[in-house]
């Protein structure tokens, strides 16, 4: 899937800043998210992170919706870079 780090939320946040795709590897549906950074042009003006959705979402699959960390992704410890 990517690279594992062993980090809290802190670490995938910069992974993200950085350029970087992130998921965690306790996700089905090979989620994987990113960080968008508006330009002139955007309708937003500030980042936002969205997600994703997996393969294995068929109806849904490669959509990007914005997306909010839950209590438990702040926790977890099982993200990855995705490359």
């Amino acid at each position: 899937m990517g690279e594992k780090f062993s980090s809290t939320f802190g670490g995938a946040l910069s992974a993200l800043q950085a350029g970087h795709k992130v998921a965690r590897t306790g996700w089905n549906a090979h989620h994987v998210l990113g960080l968008q950074v508006p330009d002139e042009n955007s309708a937003n003006t500030l980042p936002y992170i969205y997600i994703i959705v997996g393969n294995d979402a068929h109806d849904m699959s490669g959509k990007r919706v914005p997306w909010v960390a839950s209590q438990t992704d702040l926790l977890a410890d099982d993200w990855t870079i995705i490359n």
